[in-house]
């Protein structure tokens, strides 16, 4: 078994915590932990303090049920300061044999040649299509005979004052971080197969207060954008509306919340400044509320979808995974306003001896993040570190030199030669000591002065 695995999603509703453990390659639930977001609007932190409590109280649930103890995590952070562009770097191959220190050199390389704002920190270097020589979409390079390799490569980025804030509310937790994962990366990775990735993929992921979109086309991500809207618009929607508190406003969504045809009927309801005053409000009127709002939010994805330039390629289709989607005929509404590509409702998988309560898409981001620290990441990625990721070994021992440069490829150097010119005072110490020696081998052998000088000889020579 290896190190336990904590995951944190950090949300704008709730922050869930995962204690997981790699069990015969398989990933397992060891505990959890939710508490309700404090100190993030959407999907920024906006007081540390409170951010620092929620994400405590989560952690220590998590602990609690697990009855273990991880000092690391990985975390995720929303899109709402992310943004993407996409570089490609060139290498020459001078053994002819691609190894894991030639991608490693070609993905640095992409990176290098990026032009990231000084503002602004990267969170993914994400390779999409390799080619060695005049040989395209090659799908992995390693051990590959070829004198030059090219990679194409979309990386994402962040605000680094935001980032820095998410780690600071982090770290006041008593918590490491291990590694930072967008969140709508972390969700396709918990609801999306290696068949979806080759045909071609959409994954949308509805939350709280913001939805992120991800096309992962091939060997990885090749789009990714966000919207400030998620499905506490509809419960701020249901209590302007309705002029009910929002905590009734939410508890009336959760519970009556549905976009097919419903029941007729009439629901009461408190009005905001004279609770004990009820309000008779008609069921279809809140029914449609959220219609409204769910039409609109899907709209606009459906547009962001029309401008990436990749919904042909989109074999799979589109699989629409968060909290949003438990609301009752998502993905009906979703499929009449995209009537041409298929649509599906996903949860997290490949996960063992998961709740039913964590058996969620409201939860896909949580187990995404699991998934990624245990190995799931896009092959030869590089994280935030710029340290390279994959899953190979080495087929032979590296030198020293080479370990160096794979560590930092863009600052190989010649080897250095190292001269040592001793000074005339060591000379000339060096010369005495060397006739002492004459006069001590003479003394050890009086009768073989020959032998004496020839072993005198070779310390001189």
């Amino acid at each position: 078994m290896d190190k336990p695995i904590l995951a944190i999603d950090i949300g704008s509703t709730k922050i869930c915590a995962i204690i997981g453990e790699i069990i015969n390659g398989k990933v397992e639930v060891a505990g959890h932990g939710i508490s309700k977001s404090q100190g993030i609007k959407k999907g920024a932190i906006s007081n540390i303090e409170l951010a620092s409590k929620s994400i405590k109280d989560a952690v220590d649930d998590a602990k609690r049920v697990a009855g273990i103890n991880p000092t690391t995590a990985t975390i995720s952070i929303s899109g709402a300061y992310v943004k993407s562009l996409n570089s490609s770097g060139v290498v020459n191959i001078p053994n002819h044999e691609i190894s894991i220190n030639e991608i490693n050199r070609v993905m640095q390389t992409a990176l290098y040649n990026a032009n990231i704002p000084t503002e602004f920190e990267i969170l993914h270097v994400l390779p999409y299509k390799f080619k060695i020589d005049e040989q395209d979409f090659i799908e992995d390079p390693n051990g590959m005979n070829a004198t030059r390799m090219e990679v194409d490569t979309h990386i994402i980025i962040t605000n680094k004052s935001n980032l820095g804030n998410l780690k600071k509310a982090v770290n006041a937790a008593g918590i490491g971080i291990s590694k930072v994962v967008l969140s709508g990366y972390a969700s396709s990775l918990a609801v999306i197969s290696q068949n979806d990735k080759e045909r071609g993929i959409a994954v949308i992921d509805l939350g709280g207060q913001t939805s992120n979109l991800i096309i992962h086309i091939g060997n990885s991500i090749q789009y990714n954008n966000f919207l400030p809207v998620g499905s506490n618009h509809i419960t701020n929607d249901l209590s302007i509306a309705l002029h009910t508190p929002l905590d009734i406003a939410e508890e009336l969504k959760i519970a009556k919340g549905s976009l097919l045809q419903g029941e007729a009927g009439d629901v009461k309801l408190q009005i905001i400044g004279d609770e004990k005053k009820l309000n008779t409000v008609p069921l279809e009127m809140v029914q449609n509320i959220i219609y409204s709002r769910m039409e609109e939010t899907l709209l606009i994805l459906s547009d962001l979808l029309d401008k990436s330039s990749f919904k042909e390629q989109l074999g799979a289709g589109i699989t629409l995974t968060g909290g949003m989607t438990l609301i009752e005929g998502t993905r009906e509404l979703a499929q009449a306003l995209m009537p041409n590509i298929p649509i599906k409702i996903g949860k997290p998988t490949n996960i063992s001896n998961i709740s039913d309560d964590l058996n969620s898409a409201e939860f896909s981001t949580v187990i995404g993040l699991l998934q990624y620290e245990s190995g799931k990441h896009t092959e030869y990625e590089l994280d935030g570190s710029k340290t390279m990721l994959h899953s190979k070994e080495y087929k032979h021992k590296e030198s020293l030199q080479d370990i160096r440069d794979f560590q930092n490829p863009e600052m190989k150097s010649k080897p250095k030669i190292s001269v040592s010119t001793p000074s005339f005072n060591d000379e000339k110490k060096s010369e005495n000591d060397l006739f002492k020696d004459l006069t001590q081998e003479s003394k050890k052998n009086p009768n073989k002065p020959l032998d004496n000088f020839m072993n005198w000889a070779k310390k001189i020579f």
